[in-house]
């Protein structure tokens, strides 16, 4: 038995299965495609089953893959036991309709024993009770003893997943470890609680289907499916009891041991676990990052989050200062490149997204910590063992710990959270985001019907912007049905055709005006579609409008080009950002209008000033080569065989439209666009800012709004120079100047101050009051900066002992706080952080700090007087 490599034993499989005439596949991409039932894909024939349920062609009747996988149903599990792991590969051979048993118990037993060169007297398997096919397949083909083959009920090797569809008994393959690894027992056997065989292949035989009312019918074809799981089969062939010392996984290991200068004891140190969870976390990452999953808060974005951060927790419990992911997850893609490619291709990529999220979660670990510290400590005076939810909620929504990290870290200390008081909070969060939102469509909830009863619109916008038509109804404003419309009034109009795009897919509604036979004008100001009916929301200018008027309706020309204008340039941005920043960038959000434009998009960090330039420069450069934009409407998977890009969660039917720039970009939609790019003229990015975790915002403008601008800008530059008496040639020359001055009368103007706070640092200990032995100082200033308060505390305390300093500057109408301890009172127990607490309630504010200087507002200056004698109470 050679000891051999995982990826020599991945290649080993998928050639084997080749040979035996398999289509190998490369791994799916661990986000599920069109199977909502699905977070992440966690196992082999996860992404496959559209093909055993006969709802897609497979490429080949059979099928052999390495399925990369992701599991964390088992999560508190990593790190404590030897096979637990979050990522892990699944290699597997299938058949739709193809070969059944017979084929794959062969092929399983002969690159088990003549491929693998596993000893055929350490191999046992396993069958369902009732499965006799099976078994004479075991016993009299393969020529196994009847000792070895162990028959186990239902719950063990039967394979079928609800109350219906596809299912079937299962054959597993064991390898029998040694008595060393057993329980002792006389009757152990595959099956038993002990660790001595390890079941490494399940072969599925999928041929029955259990009917609505229990019953199992054959089916017409039945299929293939079996699992091998690479990690332990690697524990096998490298005889390792742990996942945690197979060769690859292995040297990701010693890289964390190198980093954080910790010995791993193999499972032996405390410290084991928390670089096991690092080391397989960072397996997880690597490969969901470069599938292109982002950190974020929900879904599958979130698990990843939640993988970064608990691998960066447990760096700290090894005594690891600042980020270090990143670097280590260049290891796994050292081991695992050459079988996943894209690795290789985005490793910069990753490293990015890694070391970004890591310093921002750096950035309050600390705090976060220090709030379960004081939390903790609130539950033992208490007497509490359960940590409340709205604190809880407070340190995810705060400080962006997750609610399972929060549990592990109090469950270590012997604590639990209150996670429907968690839920609770997090569901009244979600409800006051959505209330606005709710408010504004309210008028609109289920008006539909009503409209429907006068039949669909015909949209003709695509090819003009004139339209006659015919009136089919008015409704008011509060959706009652009217026979006419007078001048002066608002009302909604539904027309049998139109051409006004109605506000859809992140592009507003075109603007323009209906006239009729009777000299009456109306001024289109939006237009909102519902199940296909066109809802003009309409002024009446003049004259008025009845049912079953012929009327023309007409776009305004100029606000349909600039939108259009924007509307191709989002196209052209999403292709350009993907090309500057990698194909990770995806589409979240946008807004067009005349005035510009607002694209909302994945990325995980602040681009460089250098990254926007590159963006605008590629746009520009495709508006100048004047390339033509074509639509086409066409079926959903010609499209995308063409490589038309589409949102990720939004549904299509089975034909699309397709908007081309040429071959620079194609995607799916529905909007309105230029005929060529040179008529978009310019593009000019305004600003980049985040607008959510992971999600990114540019607000740009295009032609006319550019040429608009620089007018504006001519402008100011004009007013500017006369304010400064300057010419405009030298408007900056002149600025620089006066901020010099500026600068230097600011410093004139603090040191003048710092010498007046220090003269007055010493009369103050006059004024000091004695409490308890302690020296009080409190003080009220007008207009005073915090910084200016820190100083003055500063110079007390660098020459004085047992003083504290309560400080209030009033401003506006509002009064800041500053409480100040010396070094030696902070020994003594005092906490300026508490005191401050109490000090700023009793004028309507609040605040916190450090134990020897914190700081808080307040609303009410009059109650300064009452802050202070807090003061001297808590003394």
């Amino acid at each position: 038995m050679e000891k051999l490599g995982l990826n020599t034993l991945r290649e080993m499989f998928l050639s084997y299965f080749e040979k035996q005439g398999h289509y190998r596949r490369e791994s799916f991409s661990l986000i599920p495609r069109d199977d909502p039932s699905l977070l992440l894909i966690g196992a082999g024939m996860a992404p496959l089953k559209p093909y055993f349920a006969g709802l897609k062609t497979p490429p080949a009747k059979r099928m052999t893959t390495c399925q990369k996988c992701i599991r964390t149903g088992d999560i508190e599990n990593v790190g404590y036991t030897d096979r637990h792991g979050t990522f892990f590969e699944m290699l597997g051979n299938f058949s739709f309709g193809d070969y059944f048993k017979k084929e794959a118990i062969t092929w399983g037993w002969d690159f088990s024993t003549n491929v693998l060169k596993l000893p055929e007297d350490k191999l046992w398997v396993t069958i369902y009770e009732n499965d006799e096919e099976a078994f004479d397949l075991w016993h009299n083909m393969i020529g196994l003893p009847e000792e070895r083959i162990v028959r186990l009920g239902k719950e063990d090797n039967f394979w079928e997943i609800g109350t219906g569809g596809p299912c079937g008994p299962c054959s597993e393959i064991y390898f029998d470890r040694g008595e060393e690894h057993g329980c002792g027992k006389p009757d152990c056997k595959p099956g038993c609680e002990c660790d001595r065989y390890v079941e490494f292949w399940n072969l599925v035989f999928t041929q029955f289907n259990k009917e609505e009312d229990g019953t199992y019918s054959d089916l017409p074809h039945p299929n293939i499916d079996t699992g091998l799981g690479l990690e332990r089969l690697a524990c096998i062939m490298q005889g390792t009891n742990s996942i945690f010392d197979v060769d690859t996984i292995r040297s990701v290991l010693k890289q964390v041991e190198n980093v954080s200068g910790v010995k791993y004891q193999d499972g032996a140190a405390e410290t084991d676990v928390s670089i096991r969870i690092i080391v397989d976390h960072l397996r997880s990452m690597t490969f969901m990052i470069g599938d292109y999953i982002l950190p974020g808060n929900e879904g599958r974005d979130y698990v990843l989050r939640r993988l970064i951060r608990r691998a960066a927790l447990h760096g700290r419990k090894l005594g690891i200062e600042g980020p270090f992911l990143s670097t280590l997850c260049d290891r796994v893609i050292d081991e695992s490149g050459r079988a996943y490619p894209q690795l290789e291709k985005r490793r910069i990529m990753i490293r990015r997204v890694v070391n970004a999220e890591e310093e921002k979660f750096a950035s309050t670990i600390d705090k976060g910590m220090g709030i379960i510290d004081e939390y903790i400590a609130d539950m033992v005076i208490s007497g509490s063992h359960e940590l409340e939810g709205a604190k809880a909620f407070k340190l995810h929504d705060t400080y962006g710990f997750p609610i399972d990290l929060t549990k592990e870290i109090l469950e270590e200390k012997g604590y639990s959270v209150d996670e429907e008081g968690f839920a609770a909070e997090m569901t009244r969060q979600k409800e006051l985001s959505q209330k606005e939102d709710e408010m504004e469509g309210a008028g609109w909830e289920g008006k539909s019907k009503e409209f429907v009863l006068h039949g669909e619109t015909e949209f003709t916008g695509y090819d003009t912007i004139n339209q006659q038509a015919v009136l089919e109804s008015i409704h008011s404003e509060q959706f009652e049905e009217l026979r006419d419309i007078k001048e002066g009034e608002t009302s909604i109009f539904v027309l049998d055709k139109t051409p006004f795009y109605a506000e859809s897919g992140g592009q507003v509604s075109d603007e323009g005006f209906i006239y009729n036979e009777k000299s009456g004008i109306a001024y289109v100001q939006s237009v909102k579609k519902y199940n296909n009916i066109y809802a003009h929301t309409v002024d009446i200018l003049r004259g008025e409008f009845s049912v079953g008027d012929h009327v023309d309706a007409m776009v305004t020309a100029p606000s349909r080009n600039m939108t259009a204008a924007n509307h191709s340039a989002t196209h052209m941005l999403h292709k350009a950002l993907r090309e500057v920043l990698g194909d990770h960038v995806k589409q979240s959000g946008s807004h067009v209008d005349k005035h510009g434009l607002r694209f909302d998009f994945s990325h995980f960090q602040a681009m460089t000033n250098e990254e926007i330039k590159q963006v605008e420069d590629i746009v520009n450069d495709k508006i100048r080569h004047f390339i033509p934009v074509t639509t086409k409407v066409m079926d959903i998977e010609d499209a995308r065989k063409e490589g038309a890009m589409a949102l990720f969660d939004e549904k299509y039917g089975d034909k699309v439209r397709v908007v081309s720039i040429g071959e620079f970009s194609r995607e799916f939609c529905g909007g309105t666009h230029v005929s060529n790019s040179g008529q978009i003229g310019a593009f000019k990015i305004l600003s980049e800012s985040g607008i959510a975790s992971g999600v990114r915002r540019i607000e740009a403008i295009t032609g006319q709004s550019i040429l608009d601008g620089y007018k504006r800008d001519q402008q100011v530059i004009s007013e500017t120079a006369a304010a400064i008496k300057a010419d405009k040639d030298l408007l900056v020359e002149k600025a620089a100047a006066l901020a010099d001055e500026v600068r230097a009368l600011r410093k004139e103007l603090a040191e003048v101050k710092a010498a007046e706070m220090s003269k007055d640092a010493d009369s103050f200990l006059d004024d000091a009051k004695e409490i308890n032995g302690i020296r009080l100082i409190t003080k009220q200033f007008e207009d005073y900066a915090i910084n200016d308060l820190r100083s003055l505390s500063d110079n007390v305390k660098a020459s004085n002992k047992n003083v504290a300093m309560v400080f209030a500057s009033v401003s506006g109408g509002k009064v800041t706080f500053l409480v100040s301890l010396t070094d030696d009172l902070v020994e003594k127990g005092l906490h300026a952080g508490k005191m401050i607490k109490e000090i700023a309630k009793a004028a309507g504010g609040g605040g916190g700090g450090k134990a020897d200087m914190a700081q808080a507002g307040a609303k009410d200056p009059s109650k300064v007087g009452d802050a202070f004698a807090k003061a001297e109470e808590l003394l």
